[in-house]
């Protein structure tokens, strides 16, 4: 009993190591749903694209497979087609929606850092669906304010994901609600911040994953308290909130 005893905490202790990808139980699980659901319907890009930012130094700032396949759906259910993503990193969770698109649909991507982008451009490229991408460099509040200037930009998107700047997501909110139409979707990535929502004051947590908490903590209020947003928050990946505007 003891060594079981044992054993048991040593899974736990390196589950919750923070940048662990799922919340769920075990490890084992969170594999079985990878190795049952997830790879096996796995588009070759979108694994091309996993493997190749698995050796990138910053991989734990990718999108998960499950969430990948997650987003795809979404995209496919909602038929979705004029979409925005905030936040690209080498272009996982890019290439996820551009692959749910329909040929003539859009996603305007930006980031800050173009060269981690052009780290999954030739995976992108390769799949076919780069011309469905307007990739912007830099931070997106500056365009997202210039598009709110322009009333015809209103209500005009489908779906936008973001998975950026988290001190800056409630001013993301702030914007985007008058950017998606009525019935359209934003996701919000990491609202459950490995976990660490629920944390106590004193709990070891890294420095960068305690300096954000308050701010996905600040988020995670303020959409509850929304009345222009429908909300379900999910606990895929790092944790998803999907809000769907219904004024």
């Amino acid at each position: 009993m003891a060594a079981n005893g044992e054993s048991q905490k040593t899974e736990v202790s390196r589950h919750q190591e923070v940048g662990h990808k799922s919340l769920l139980q075990s490890d084992a699980l969170y594999q079985y749903i990878l190795e049952t659901s997830v790879y096996p319907r796995e588009p070759e890009s979108m694994k091309e694209l996993r493997e190749l930012t698995a050796k990138h130094p910053w991989n734990i700032m990718t999108t998960s497979a499950d969430e990948g396949q997650f987003l795809n759906m979404i995209l496919k259910l909602i038929n979705a087609k004029n979409t925005m993503e905030i936040g690209v990193y080498t272009g996982y969770s890019l290439l996820a929606t551009a692959l749910a698109l329909p040929e003539d649909g859009k996603i305007l991507a930006m980031d800050i850092n173009r060269e981690n982008y052009e780290l999954g451009l030739p995976v992108i490229q390769k799949a076919g669906v780069a011309h469905k991408i307007e990739f912007r460099e830099g931070p997106a509040l500056p365009v997202l304010d210039q598009m709110i200037l322009d009333e015809k930009n209103h209500g005009s998107y489908d779906f936008i994901f973001v998975d950026a700047d988290k001190d800056n997501y409630i001013n993301y909110h702030k914007r985007l609600i008058d950017l998606i139409k009525v019935g359209g979707l934003i996701g919000y990535d990491n609202t459950l911040w490995n976990g660490s929502v629920v944390a106590p004051p004193d709990a070891p947590l890294r420095k960068y994953v305690r300096y954000y908490r308050d701010f996905v903590l600040e988020l995670n209020k303020a959409l509850a308290a929304d009345p222009r947003i429908e909300i379900c928050m999910l606990p895929v990946g790092d944790g998803i909130t999907l809000c769907r505007r219904i004024s």
